[in-house]
């Protein structure tokens, strides 16, 4: 009983820190909905990352085989030095259905990340092109495939880290709440301030960078990805704090 405690508490602070992308994800991506849509529209996002979670809980050994290759490149007519050099590194040379999930996924995010970053800095110099208003429904399908993605991730950890499936299925729940009540913040926070938000987009096309390196057969160790997140919003805070205190010293002299 004490061991299943245990795994609980550090599955559920795990399944947080996974879910910090899918955080900034959705905080962007609903940003766009008019304000009275926003909120529902991250709610239904993150119950659906829940759902997602737990039917993939529940399909373990779905899961499992999703890891092996059901295609092999060497099979493809190549060049014979290219079929050597394919055969000896294993993880490029098999294809898997989670290779296929995460490299889709990847350039996804990617082309979500770039598509925005590109409406906001050309969006200020076209005035006379008003961005198209997205829909409710595009948002929420933007939404589902990625937490697809970012939900192998978070399964494949769960299961390394428990063996009770009820202590897998209850951290998902306990991070997916604790996720409902700071999401709301922390897209006010984003869209408040508009480096953080490009900083955000900037994070998420970083993992989609890594999500298409991982499907490919480089995996990258997210601890990388995460400290150089903090890092970068660690020095963000302390420019926002710097500019608010020269906007202070100002008003002060203005006075």
């Amino acid at each position: 009983m004490l061991h299943d405690v245990i795994a609980l508490i550090a599955l559920t602070a795990m399944e947080i820190v996974l879910g910090i992308d899918n955080i900034v994800f959705i905080s962007v991506v609903s940003s766009r909905l008019p304000a009275e849509q926003q909120k529902l529209a991250r709610q239904i996002g993150l119950l659906a990352a829940m759902g997602t979670r737990i039917v993939l809980l529940l399909a373990i050994t779905v899961i499992v085989r999703a890891d092996e290759p059901f295609f092999n490149l060497t099979a493809l007519p190549l060049p014979v030095v290219l079929n050597k050099w394919l055969a000896a590194r294993e993880a490029i040379n098999g294809i898997s259905v989670r290779d296929l999930i995460v490299l889709g996924g990847g350039l996804f995010l990617i082309w979500s990340s770039v598509r925005e970053i590109h409406h906001k800095v050309e969006g200020a110099h076209e005035q006379h092109d008003a961005p198209k208003q997205v829909t409710f429904r595009s948002v929420i399908f933007q939404i589902a495939v990625l937490d697809l993605v970012f939900s192998l991730d978070s399964v494949i950890t769960a299961v390394g880290m428990a063996e009770s499936i009820w202590v897998m299925i209850t951290a998902v729940i306990l991070a997916v709440g604790v996720m409902m009540v700071f999401a709301s913040p922390v897209s006010a926070f984003v869209e408040k301030h508009p480096t953080v938000k490009m900083l955000a987009l900037s994070f998420l096309l970083l993992i989609g960078v890594m999500l298409v390196a991982d499907g490919l057969g480089t995996h990258i160790d997210k601890g990388y990805i995460y400290f150089a997140m903090a890092f970068a919003l660690l020095v963000e805070m302390l420019n926002l704090r710097m500019s608010a205190k020269a906007a202070r010293k100002r008003e002060k002299a203005a006075h």
